[in-house]
């Protein structure tokens, strides 16, 4: 079984294995050319988000820099907003539903390392030295923010409409329509119509 279908299934796997780091290598480049371009370049943004995911709605957006692992095990709804600094370490599946907005320095990070030592540490010979590690997917539902340095652990789910309070560590799921936040992050209460808005047009 090739390291990336062990990666993808939750497994143990060799994270230094040549097709994984060939993968890495190609999707590094993609995010220093988007990294580096001008902002009225949006259609050569555009062209690198296309080829960089596994799938994407429409009106994607990621303010420069952001930083995702393998992109195509990353998927992604419509009207999806990241802002500077976004990590997405996606060796896991990453699904990100419609109207999801994610604050600066948000981290979505499915990988997973042994707890003891002796089964986490580096091994193998000088200059071909490797790791074992695995992955647990993340789920973001629709219409979920994400504010400030969030970061947001492996095997985790967001139900939708959920808002996640700045500097949160989420280890946990959390459910539909609710404020959470704290380290690790909780529930604080449900939002209801007290917490709407009056708009501009309304």
């Amino acid at each position: 079984m090739r390291e990336y279908d062990k990666m993808i299934r939750g497994e143990l796997y060799n994270a230094a294995d040549k097709e994984l780091f060939a993968m890495r290598k190609r999707v590094r480049e993609l995010m220093y050319e988007y990294n580096h371009s001008r902002e009225d370049e949006t259609e050569k943004r555009r062209k690198i988000i296309d080829e960089l995911f596994g799938a994407h709605g429409k009106d994607v957006y990621f303010e420069p820099p952001f930083r995702f692992d393998y992109g195509k095990n990353t998927f992604i709804g419509d009207d999806v907003y990241g802002n500077f600094n976004l990590t997405v370490l996606d060796c896991a599946p990453v699904r990100l539903g419609n109207q999801v907005f994610m604050g600066p320095n948000v981290t979505l990070a499915t990988p997973v390392h042994p707890l003891l030592a002796c089964d986490r540490n580096m091994r193998g010979e000088e200059g071909a030295k490797y790791d074992y590690e695995y992955a647990k997917p993340i789920t973001i539902g629709d219409n979920v923010w994400l504010a400030s340095n969030v970061t947001v652990c492996g095997g985790v789910t967001i139900g939708e409409g959920s808002v996640i309070g700045a500097g949160s560590v989420v280890t946990r799921d959390i459910p539909a329509g609710v404020i959470a936040a704290g380290v690790p992050c909780r529930v604080i209460r449900k939002l209801t119509e007290k917490d709407k808005m009056r708009m501009p047009n309304e």
